[in-house]
């Protein structure tokens, strides 16, 4: 994450996240480098239906779409863009590892990433299919792609 917290900085943009299934983990790997807290505005973690829609995601998406969908994870960076006024918005949900007795639609091992710019008001969206492993290496993976993906679309400006 270190060129991404570089080229955050480099073109004065902020990013926020709403994290699900990674538990923080891409907050967690922007705050281990130096300088975070210049492009880093807030991070939530909405494991539950209820706290996704309190930080503005339409229930009605959740309902229509289920929680593990790539609307609900546009939702949530959309969401969490508006809530902090952020450049940048980053929103993941899918299941890791296990079954969700309360939320049954959705594959298991399959995760939503969704990037809102909000200068161009685009979405960057990658869905992944996770080889059952543990919930740590499983998030590692997941932390990676985002990597990746805020690397390419900060490179564009």
């Amino acid at each position: 994450m270190q060129k991404v917290i570089e080229l955050l900085k480099a073109k004065e943009m902020t990013i926020s996240t709403m994290e699900s299934c990674t538990g923080g983990g891409i907050v967690n790997a922007l705050t281990n480098i130096p300088g975070a807290s210049d492009v880093l505005k807030f991070s939530a973690v909405t494991y539950s239906n209820e706290f996704k829609i309190k930080m503005g995601v339409d229930s009605d998406v959740i309902d229509k779409y289920s929680v593990y969908s790539m609307e609900t994870a546009k939702e949530m960076a959309l969401n969490i863009t508006k809530f902090t006024n952020s450049d940048l918005g980053v929103g993941i949900t899918g299941k890791l590892n296990r079954a969700d007795s309360r939320n049954t639609m959705g594959k298991d091992n399959q995760v939503f990433i969704s990037i809102y710019n909000s200068n161009d008001k685009s979405y960057l969206d990658k869905e992944l299919l996770i080889e059952p492993d543990t919930r740590e290496n499983s998030k590692e993976v997941i932390i990676k792609e985002v990597e990746t993906l805020l690397i390419d679309i900060l490179s564009r400006y």
